[in-house]
């Protein structure tokens, strides 16, 4: 595995909103890559941290693709939707190395940029889907956004679902962090019914107006908000979109991250390679 460290991006050439620099860790496997995966983590964890770094540099491994691990502003000094711009001025730097006005010739030399997904967990699949969102109505040529891939998505409501009151808290999901998490993201004065947590809400733009790639969500069968994530998937079908679903059976919130229960217990062994393998064979027949 071969890592990348590209200190800054320049966000004030990239678009109007910002001016600050957004760092970056890009890593790839030792056989030629060709597709990109950036990768969009929640809104109040690091990049770097290490259950994301080892859970992803094994995704690159298995999918054979450059990876790119972007250091989104966090929550709660910069709210939502902050990282959500932040993810967008990623794929505007990919433009930009795809056009020819970076100087990263060995990325340009290795990747298509034809086959560009976007993943992230938890809140980050919140901002895989707002990217998405906005990407439709953008020119990245000749970027293509190939897929999108929300995994255990932090789509929410006001009303407590049957799964926040039925299914088990695990130690990456209780209620009690559910609402300070969505605290301290949610711009001032609003609740769980934004349109970032909420995307099938009343507040949101209809889907079927979206221009979205086609989505694999992920699920697992006992997480805390299953319900609101399914009402996300049954909407986008409604809507048309192109929407794939793989559940992961008996598990909870973000369990692949656990990386002693992955060691340990052969049944969240088998969970985590089969999720891996769902995404990896999304990604290659897209």
């Amino acid at each position: 595995m071969a890592l990348l460290i590209v200190p800054g991006l320049d966000l004030l050439r990239l678009n109007s909103w910002q001016s600050l620099c957004l760092p970056m860790k890009i890593f790839w496997t030792e056989s030629p890559p060709v597709m990109w995966l950036l990768i969009l983590t929640p809104a109040l964890n690091r990049a770097d941290w290490y259950m994301y770094y080892s859970t992803y540099a094994k995704l690159a491994a298995s999918a054979g693709a450059i990876v790119v691990s972007v250091y989104l502003r966090l929550a709660p000094e910069h709210r939502l939707p902050a990282p959500c711009h932040d993810g967008y001025a990623a794929l505007l730097w990919l433009r930009s190395l795809a056009r020819g006005d970076s100087h990263e010739e060995w990325l340009n030399s290795h990747a298509d940029f034809t086959r560009v997904f976007l993943i992230g967990d938890s809140s980050g699949g919140n901002i895989v889907h707002q990217v998405a969102s906005m990407a439709g109505d953008a020119d990245l040529s000749p970027v293509k956004l190939a897929g999108a891939i929300p995994i255990h998505p932090g789509f929410v409501r006001v009303e407590r679902s049957k799964s926040e009151l039925e299914h088990p808290e695990s130690p990456f999901l209780t209620l009690d962090m559910v609402d300070k998490f969505l605290s301290f993201a949610l711009p001032v004065g609003c609740n769980k019914e934004h349109p970032i947590t909420c995307p099938m809400g009343e507040a949101a733009p209809p889907l079927q107006g979206l221009r979205l790639p086609p989505v694999l969500l992920c699920v697992a069968e006992k997480d805390l908000i299953l319900d609101t994530e399914m009402e996300y998937y049954e909407a986008m079908q409604k809507s048309g979109q192109d929407v794939e679903l793989v559940e992961s059976s008996g598990m909870g919130h973000s369990f692949y991250l656990n990386r002693i229960a992955v060691k340990v217990d052969p049944h969240t062994a088998q969970q985590t390679q089969k999720l891996f393998a769902a995404i990896s064979d999304f990604i290659h027949k897209h």
